[in-house]
Formats: C-alpha cells, structure tokens, sequence
C-alpha cells in the first residue's frame, strides 16, 4: 500500500496541471497581499479565492485522474491486493498532493505576510476542503463507467456546495424572516463544509458584527471550545461518509 500511494503521490506532485496549480495559488497569494495594506482586508480577498478554486481544481482534477487511471487500477486489481487497500491508497496519493499544492500556494505567503491565528485557520480550513472535494471526486468518479457523466455530476455537485446552497439559505430566510430561526441556520451550516470553512475562518477575523444577530448566534457556538471541536467533527464526517460510500460502491463494481 505504502509503494502505490508514493508511486500515486509522485505522479501527480510531477503533473504539470498540479504544477500550475500551485504557481496560480502563489502568485494570486502574494498578488492580494501585495496590493492591500491590511492584511486583514488581504485575507478576507484570498477566503473568497480560496472558497471557490480549490474546491473546483480539486473535484475535477481528481474525477479526471480517477478516470484516466482505470487501467493502472484494472492492472493493481489483478495482483493479490485488496480492493480497499486500491482504492484508499489512490485517495491518500490525491489528497496528499493536493493538499502539498495547496499548502505550498497559500501557505509560504501566509507564513510571511501573516502568521495570525486567521492565517492558520485559513490554511487549515483550505486543506480539509481539499480532501473533502477529493473524497466527493472519488464517490462520483465510481458511480459511473462514462467519463463525461462523471465529470458534469463533480461539476454539478461543485456548483451546489459553492453557489446553489447559499441560495437555498437565502430563499428560506426570506421565506421564514418572521420566525426566529437563526439558531436553525447553525444546523443548516453543517450541511455544506464550504459555508462551514468560510464561518470558521470569518469568525476567526471577528467580523461576525457585520453578520447581525445571526452573526452573535455564530459566534456564541462556533467561537467557543466545543463549537470548535464540533465543526472539525463535521468536516471529518464529510471526509469519511463520501470516501467509505465509494469504497462500497468500488468494492462490489464489476471491472
């Protein structure tokens, strides 16, 4: 297991996508903190950044490397090794180097310009989404054969977690503005790890005064102890809950 997540992680560190990759999240780093005297005002621009392309370069990247790797993995199947050992090994090899990529993009700039508890909880909350997207690449890439399907349902699913989720919150709080269900939106948070990462971090920039009441709500649990350890809960089941579904689905697929 050991040699095929080091051949794996080799591979893509070497890929030129994951190359241009990092170049893109270096220069757009050191761009935004460059250009803004706050680094306050620096940061909040590179959430936004962050929020949007590293789940999108992580989900179709990884659907695309899963599909072009259907051989290599056909080839692994016909030795005397686990299924499970195949498949958790190509996931620790994309999540590895993606994570690197992203670590190297955002985290040298962060560590110069800004070493704040901001900063790190930025870079970690960017990590945990880039094994999130790698996990969910992985759950769409094994329910189907076809490679186009299975990129559009990666987009699809992109496209949910970053714009169409925070429409649906927008509509029912416009629906339901007479009730207080400000409380209820804490639960709701829990349900996309995008909008959880960005109150994670907006919190850590104590701008939770221009959220209103439902700001103070926020703060009152994400900003203690206990909300804390409950969000990165959170994000480790939508680690794990999408990962354990496509190993079941890849261990019962006849290739």
């Amino acid at each position: 297991m050991k040699k095929i997540i080091k051949y794996i992680l080799l591979d893509i560190v070497r890929n030129k996508i994951v190359i241009a990759y990092t170049g893109i999240l270096l220069a757009i780093s050191f761009t935004v903190f460059g250009l803004e005297d706050n680094t306050q005002k620096g940061l909040l621009t590179l959430l936004n950044l962050v929020l949007f392309i590293v789940p999108l370069v992580c989900v179709i990247f990884s659907t695309i490397y899963i599909y072009n790797s259907s051989e290599f993995v056909e080839l692994l199947l016909s030795q005397p090794i686990k299924r499970k050992s195949i498949w958790l090994s190509l996931y620790t090899g994309l999540a590895g180097a993606l994570s690197l990529s992203f670590l190297a993009g955002v985290g040298i700039p962060l560590l110069i310009y800004d070493r704040s508890a901001t900063g790190i909880t930025l870079l970690v909350m960017g990590m945990l989404l880039s094994i999130i997207f790698v996990s969910i690449a992985m759950l769409a890439s094994v329910g189907t054969r076809d490679k186009a399907r299975g990129i559009g349902l990666s987009i699809m699913l992109w496209l949910y977690f970053a714009l169409v989720f925070d429409g649906i919150v927008l509509f029912l709080l416009f629906q339901f503005a007479d009730y207080p269900i400000e409380k209820a939106m804490v639960g709701v948070s829990a349900l996309n790890p995008v909008d959880l990462a960005r109150i994670m971090v907006l919190l850590k920039m104590d701008v939770s005064a221009l959220m209103g009441y439902t700001g103070a709500i926020f703060k009152d649990f994400f900003g203690t102890q206990k909300g804390i350890v409950i969000s990165m809960v959170v994000m480790a089941i939508w680690t794990a809950a999408p990962l354990l579904l496509s190993l079941r689905k890849f261990n019962r697929k006849d290739l």
